[in-house]
């Protein structure tokens, strides 16, 4: 499936010291060719297979503004990238972990739908052996762990201006205020809330096999149908659909689940996309903290692993012949 670059344009941030960054700004928007594609379609491929956070723009945002000028032909895609660089640097440098990096704007359509993606990407140095033997360094921009990405949907912007989720960016990682200076340029806020949905799901598939009064395999099994719905979805790269989740679905009293949710007022989406951390909870129980982590199959829970909700005590009966392994050279036994 063709990627097809209606507009690129590239700058440049450079971190002169603390408190300054540098703008090095294009005269001219970059080129299509066999590697500017290659860059795009990889960017592209990277960013679609990574969990994103939803989001619309704030009445005041700027960059808002400057984009709807531009689209109507007031202002040219080079000045709007350019006048934008100059907004992000402004909101980097309130950072002390401002690195800087290369600036990319790309408008470019994918599967009908028009996007305005923009990046700030990271360089990474690297060793290459040439045809002569001889090992040299060279620079390379380090797509794969990109986190300062968001990416507008323009065409879901421009026909419904109501939606909260034409925007979507990376949260970036852990301790790093990455989304707060991105979402600050952007003049965005968050709209669907993904893991909401997700959890909204869950909560209604429990209640629903309550409700119905299914028994432990007849609930796990229920679980398991819905877990393989929603992952078939994810990996596809679509979202979930409770219309089709609902078909999927064996109904209770001719009650279908669709029905069972909207009567209990659980405030489900048509359609969201699928959040893998917590699908997972519907055929695992997990959990991790003061140097334990435990990890197990949901079927498992009151056959040879039992909770204590009292004394918060959980007993394992029959452990992994590995970690017995482990356990017994411990012990000495």
């Amino acid at each position: 499936m063709s990627l097809d670059i209606e507009q690129i344009a590239l700058h440049q941030l450079n971190k002169r010291d603390e408190q300054t960054l540098d703008v090095v700004l294009r005269d001219t928007l970059l080129t299509p060719n066999a590697a500017v594609d290659e860059m795009m379609a990889e960017l592209h491929r990277v960013y679609s297979a990574k969990s994103k956070a939803y989001g619309l723009f704030n009445e005041a945002s700027e960059l808002s503004a400057a984009l709807r000028s531009c689209r109507k032909g007031d202002d040219d895609f080079l000045s709007f990238s350019r006048a934008a660089t100059g907004r992000l640097r402004d909101e980097l440098a309130k950072y002390p972990f401002a690195e800087g990096g290369v600036v990319l704007f790309c408008h470019y359509r994918f599967l009908a739908v028009e996007y305005l993606l923009v990046a700030v990407l990271n360089s990474r140095s690297s060793m290459r052996v040439n045809e002569q033997l001889d090992v040299s360094s060279i620079h390379y921009l380090d797509i794969n762990h990109a986190d300062i990405v968001a990416r507008i949907d323009l065409t879901e912007w421009e026909t419904n201006p109501e939606s909260s989720r034409y925007l979507t960016f990376l949260k970036g990682r852990v301790g790093r205020k990455v989304s707060d200076f991105f979402m600050d340029f952007l003049g965005a806020s968050e709209g669907l809330d993904t893991k909401a949905q997700n959890r909204g799901l869950l909560q209604a598939v429990d209640d629903f096999c309550t409700e119905a009064q299914l028994d432990k395999n007849e609930r796990q099994n229920y679980r398991q149908q819905v877990y393989t719905y929603c992952n078939e979805q994810l990996q596809a790269g679509e979202e979930i659909a409770l219309d089709d989740l609902s078909e999927e679905l064996p109904p209770w009293n001719d009650k279908k689940f669709k029905e069972f949710t909207q009567e209990q007022g659980y405030q489900l989406e048509e359609t969201f996309p699928a959040d893998r951390s917590t699908l997972r909870q519907l055929t695992k129980f997990a959990g991790s903290g003061g140097g334990l982590s435990i990890n197990f199959d949901a079927m498992l829970m009151g056959e040879r692993i039992f909770w204590d909700p009292a004394t918060d005590t959980l007993t394992i009966k029959g452990t992994p012949p590995n970690l017995r392994d482990q356990l017994q050279r411990k012990s000495g036994k």
